[in-house]
């Protein structure tokens, strides 16, 4: 067997966050890397600095916002940018296959507040996004979903439950839609190798609440159900979040044996 390593991390700004990308890299040394948030257009991607210590590099970027990206070791394949049945011009969609996995790296729409026309937006999107999920794990026999996903599942995925309920990231209509997507035939990686922990992967940066560990898992590795029978750990790296200027996010790490 051999040992395959996964990673998402949003990066609020790939410009801004790069040095700490490339540190994290060397440190870590995932196959893949999925980006969320890098904020920059494809043209000005750093595709030279990642390819000089040896990651493939595919984009789908805009200017100020969203965007998205992957990074990997091999070469990948047959990439798909955009829902096909959801009209957008937000790059939040980055689907590839790196040797015989499928891989969707999602930013899932934050949603703004549940009054918001963003939050319709987000329970459309995600609708959009179980259709076309299911017509991409019908062909793939490996696929993992990751990215920031914009929604903690649970009680245990929040740090204080009963002040975020019914709020955006933890709303009923958002857990259904993420519960509907996980029904497809998925398994949440973190939660089958530490099923118990109550863990995050976002704090905001205000109220010193990295600090006081005021956070959500919103961040996530889901894997097919069969796949994620060789899924041998998934944890939170939380150290990234503690360098200077850093993300909000903490990166997500998933490791596999591959048969």
């Amino acid at each position: 067997m051999s040992n395959f390593k996964i990673a998402t991390w949003n990066v609020n700004s790939l410009r801004v966050r790069l040095p700490h990308v490339l540190t994290w890299l060397e440190q870590v040394k995932p196959d893949i890397l999925a980006l969320q948030e890098i904020k920059l257009i494809n043209e000005d991607f750093p595709h030279a600095e990642l390819n000089a210590i040896g990651y493939r590099t595919i984009a789908s970027g805009q200017k100020t916002y969203n965007g998205v990206a992957v990074l990997s070791r091999e070469e990948s394949r047959d990439a798909i940018t955009e829902l096909p049945a959801f009209v957008d011009h937000q790059r939040r969609v980055l689907a590839v296959t790196v040797g015989d996995i499928r891989i969707l790296n999602l930013y899932v729409p934050n949603g703004e507040s549940v009054t918001s026309e963003k939050y319709q937006y987000k329970l459309n999107w995600l609708r959009s996004l179980n259709a076309f999920v299911q017509e991409e794990i019908a062909k793939h026999s490996k696929m993992i979903l990751l990215g920031d996903f914009n929604i903690a599942p649970s009680d245990m995925d929040v740090y204080d439950p009963r002040e975020w309920e019914g709020q955006v990231l933890f709303s009923l209509p958002e857990r259904d839609a993420l519960n509907s997507l996980l029904k497809i035939g998925f398994q949440d990686c973190f939660r089958l190798r530490a099923p118990d922990e109550k863990s995050f992967s976002w704090w905001d940066y205000r109220l010193n609440a990295f600090k006081r560990n005021m956070g959500l898992r919103i961040d996530h590795i889901f894997a097919n159900t069969a796949f994620s029978q060789q899924c041998t750990n998934c944890y939170i790296d939380k150290n990234p979040r503690a360098w200077e200027r850093p993300s909000d996010h903490a990166p997500v790490v998933a490791e596999f044996n591959l048969n």
